[in-house]
């Protein structure tokens, strides 16, 4: 499997699309911004392209659109609360470097 979600982002997701009432599962995509260049977006899938590839894990289905696939292959995706703060954490083998913001990345 090219990206893995913990059992915590899971559930995540499950109550997130259980609020919004309606979604396929959760769409994880790039967009170039920041200090290094690329930038991790998530967003809600509501319908899946001919051009996406779909995984399901712990019962949430995830859509990646093929071109980025290489970007993510090998990804875990992980939920974390620290403090008063609760975000996606993002694992993956292939950043070469991470801004100093913390908010881009480099392949």
């Amino acid at each position: 499997m090219a990206i893995t979600l913990t059992e915590t982002a899971a559930k995540q997701v499950r109550q997130q699309l259980q609020r919004r009432g309606s979604g396929l599962g959760l769409r994880l995509g790039l967009k170039r911004t920041g200090c290094s260049g690329w930038s991790y977006v998530v967003d809600y899938a509501d319908a899946v392209a001919p051009d996406d590839e779909v995984f399901e894990q712990h019962g949430v289905s995830v859509v990646v659109n093929r071109d980025i696939l290489p970007l993510l292959e090998g990804m875990s995706l992980d939920y974390a609360r620290e403090g008063l703060h609760a975000a996606f954490k993002f694992h993956n083998p292939n950043v070469k470097e991470n801004c100093g913001c913390g908010e881009s990345v480099t392949f």
